[in-house]
């Protein structure tokens, strides 16, 4: 536990007011894959200073029942690389985590690239999901977050 870990804390929860932090350790500078050892460990020290961590991670079951096991309650699986727009490339990974990890919320997190992406997400079971480059990178940007919110919906109906 380092100087500038608890100096961050601090600051975090002076800064924003709140014990909610999310957390991405980046394991890859190329597909921003996050390195599972290390976060693992950064969420167990962040749950024991008193944060309500939201970790983003893979689709890996044993990678996300640590993250349980560490004290998280939330879980940010990626469905593809970060801005890759690939969709869920592991339909299978993201159904068992929602089977095998009923009590969590599961917030898809990164490689949405279409409102069926979201749609699909929600269809197995995921709680929401979280979008930046499938809205920010579009030629209009408000039509497509409306589209993903009807997707959303739609995906939660279903």
């Amino acid at each position: 536990d380092s100087f500038f870990a608890r100096d961050a804390q601090v600051l975090a929860r002076e800064l924003l007011g709140t014990h909610w932090i999310k957390l991405e350790v980046v394991g890859d500078e190329q597909t921003l894959q996050p390195d599972p050892f290390e976060l693992v460990e950064a969420a167990r020290q962040l749950v024991q200073a008193g944060f309500e961590v939201l970790p983003y991670c893979t689709d890996d079951l044993v990678t996300c029942q640590r993250l349980v096991d560490a004290g998280c309650q939330v879980l940010m699986p990626w469905a593809a690389p970060i801005g890759s727009g690939l969709g869920l490339l592991n339909p299978w990974a993201l159904r068992t985590l929602r089977a095998r990890l009923p009590g969590i919320t599961l917030i898809v997190d990164a490689g949405l690239g279409a409102p069926s992406h979201a749609c699909a997400a929600m269809e197995l079971g995921m709680d929401a999901v979280l979008l930046n480059s499938a809205v920010s990178q579009s030629g209009d940007p408000i039509r497509m977050a409306q589209a993903f919110k009807h997707a959303v919906q739609a995906g939660r109906d279903g």
